[in-house]
């Protein structure tokens, strides 16, 4: 958490900043009492003495350098702060310790190569400076190093023992001649991160503000106003006992799931009656938040010297992150409100119809003759309440992606029908085609209740922090506007690299190449794609999300192995940095338009059905918008001796994707 200091009255990026000069002449223990002062916990001895180690590294290092020192920099996108930065010549040194380490571990060169880029791509005034990460493990010999630099300006890290660091330091700075940075502007400069819902679910869930770990330009009505005018609804529906709900809007990886995150983290207070609950009908969403918020809360717990259980952090989270099904059969069971006022519900067009919520009822024999959708349901479960309660229901846009999903309206039909008293606040933009709003919006908008707020709309993607109008891409591309999609990619292109390729062993390798640090990859296709088995892509084999989105690179069970496919069902609402989209043929690119395809037994039949066939070009628009920096299209060639993979079903794919300007593997 950024620190404010008493004495400036500021938020501290670093616990300590010195021109290098006066760092070396500081005495150690006076360095050492002024981060122990900004410490956000209690130094441990272990803490102590890893900053003493430190502090006699870098003095002896620098001695004779000219430059600045900031010493615990925060990276709040990451949750941690780097050990040490070190300003001086045209180099920004990205130094990391493991004191007493006597190996390089894997891990420690990973988290040091992630400071650097994230240094190079959210901080304004290293976008364009070299950056040379270093890992001193203070106990492993010294090795023969070559400085290394991507096409960006990171280098990849250099290892050494305590003894090694000028050398590196004198290396760099020969080899690097590019005027001085200005160390001030650096320091002061502008830090504007993007993270992965998991990052930024971690960054929350720790108390950070999304201020701190939201900071783009986007457009006027960003994150920041969003998420405060839903603060000031939620405080208007108590002060005046009101029963509101809102609907948010946004484009693919707007954030609208951090906005919701961001409210419901603000909102859990203990013994407070004004909580918050985060609801989720996506599964792996849910499945994936919890674990990695129990991992973080052990790993946290750890740091401060109070050890957590992983069962006692996991029941924590549990409490703050629901499956919103399971929310919905536990007030079946109980007749009262629910423990929270505030409920936020994640993609809340895929709530389920009538049909599907009386169909799945008939199972249990606790109920009998359920007559409402899922949407009525979960209104009148917060209509418990006597005097006061908010719901608020974000909203994806081209994000059906699977049968008995009620839309919007359905929200705004229960609300019309059975709680006209219910005060609405809605985005105009429900009125987008992409949300199938049909009548029910304008007969909305005629109560006295309902109010539009521009404010409620989220215009600008940030999953891409490299390609902000990706989605715009996307959509141009599945829509069969030629035109705007080539637009679209030439303004993207130098930033977002997407290539196409028939080989899928070419874009794997590809792929490899491009991911650095502990940057996230993985393969992911339709879960209609039933016809990529020749190619060792088995959709009928389930992924376990939490295993494929969490565990680490040697684990074959990970995306980094590349070779269990994630579907739209298993993606949607989570990231990667690269992304491997391999299209099969139930989504054809022909002159007419798009063909439709469903593999049963043993053939491909047509989609005749609109819902299916949106669901289906719904798929890959979630596939498309996956990666944050960049991906690789594989149209496989199919197999003219194969009546299920004749060519010319790929043939037109891929010609399709070519002629929008896609490059060539």
């Amino acid at each position: 958490m950024w620190q404010q200091s008493a004495e400036q009255g500021r938020f501290l990026r670093a616990w300590y900043s010195a021109p290098l000069d006066e760092f070396v002449g500081e005495g150690r223990e006076a360095i050492f009492g002024k981060l122990a002062r900004h410490s956000e916990f209690d130094v441990q001895r272990t803490q102590g003495d890893a900053w003493h180690d430190q502090i006699e590294i870098l003095q002896s290092a620098l001695t004779g350098l000219q430059g600045r020192i900031l010493l615990e920099f925060s990276i709040p996108r990451m949750g941690r702060r780097v050990d040490a930065i070190v300003l001086t010549g045209a180099v920004v040194f990205v130094i990391e310790f493991k004191v007493g380490a006597e190996r390089h571990d894997r891990a420690a060169i990973e988290q040091v190569w992630d400071y650097a880029l994230d240094l190079k791509n959210f901080h304004a005034a290293s976008h364009r400076l070299p950056i040379v990460p270093v890992l001193v493990s203070t106990a492993a010999p010294n090795q023969p190093f070559q400085l290394r630099s991507a096409p960006d300006g990171v280098h990849q890290p250099v290892l050494v023992g305590s003894q090694g660091l000028r050398q590196i330091v004198n290396a760099a700075l020969a080899g690097i001649d590019a005027g001085a940075i200005d160390v001030h502007a650096w320091e002061h400069s502008a830090y504007l991160p993007t993270p992965t819902i998991v990052e930024a679910a971690r960054a929350l869930y720790g108390q950070h503000r999304v201020h701190e770990i939201m900071r783009t330009g986007a457009d006027r009505f960003g994150r920041e106003v969003t998420s405060g005018r839903i603060e000031q609804l939620i405080d208007q529906a108590r002060e005046r006992n009101r029963k509101l709900i809102c609907f948010v809007t946004g484009v693919p990886g707007a954030g609208k799931t951090l906005i919701g995150l961001n409210v419901a983290t603000r909102r859990q207070r203990p013994q407070s009656t004004a909580n918050s609950i985060f609801l989720s009908g996506n599964g792996p969403l849910v499945d994936v938040l919890r674990e990695a918020l129990a991992l973080d809360q052990v790993e946290r717990s750890a740091a401060l010297g109070k050890p957590t259980r992983k069962s006692d952090a996991r029941r924590s989270v549990k409490a703050f992150i629901q499956n919103v099904h399971h929310f919905r059969d536990a007030s079946l069971r109980e007749a009262g409100p629910p423990a929270e006022r505030i409920a936020i519900f994640d993609e809340a067009q895929r709530a389920w119809t009538q049909k599907k919520t009386a169909d799945f009822m008939k199972r249990r024999k606790d109920v009998h003759n359920f007559a409402q959708s899922e949407p009525e349901f979960l209104i009148s479960c917060m209509d418990r309440f006597p005097d006061w309660a908010v719901i608020v229901c974000l909203v994806g846009g081209g994000q059906e992606i699977n049968t008995g999903e009620a839309g919007i309206d359905a929200w705004l039909e229960a609300l019309r029908r059975r709680f006209p008293h219910w005060e609405m606040h809605v985005s105009p933009h429900l009125y987008d085609r992409e949300y199938q709003r049909t009548d029910e919006l304008a007969r909305a908008l005629q109560g006295p209740n309902c109010v539009l707020e521009e404010a409620l709309h989220l215009a600008v993607s940030m999953r891409s922090f490299r390609a902000e109008h990706l989605s715009h891409f996307v959509k141009a591309m599945l829509d069969k506007e030629v035109d705007l999609a080539r637009q679209q990619l030439a303004l993207i292109a130098a930033k977002y690299p997407i290539c196409i390729t028939r080989n899928l062993a070419g874009a794997r390798d590809w792929i490899r190449t491009q991911a650095r640090g502990s940057e996230r990859f993985g393969l992911v296709c339709s879960s209609k794609a039933l016809r990529l088995k020749p190619h060792a892509i088995d959709v009928r084999h389930n992924i376990n999300p939490v295993h494929w989105f969490l565990n680490a690179r040697d684990d074959t069970r990970a995306s980094f192995y590349l070779e269990d496919a994630a579907t739209e069902f298993q993606v949607q609402g989570l990231e990667l940095d690269w992304a491997c989209v391999t299209w099969d043929a139930d989504l054809r690119a022909t002159a007419g338009g798009w063909n439709f395809h469903d593999f049963k037994g043993k053939r491909w039949e047509n989609v005749k059905q609109p819902d299916r066939q949106r669901f289906l070009l719904n798929a890959y628009r979630v596939l498309l918008t996956r990666a944050r920096q960049g991906m690789a299209i594989v149209v496989p060639p199919g197999d003219a001796r194969d009546h299920t993979r004749n060519p010319g079903w790929y043939d037109g794919t891929y010609n399709y994707l070519r002629s929008l300007g896609l490059q060539e593997l």
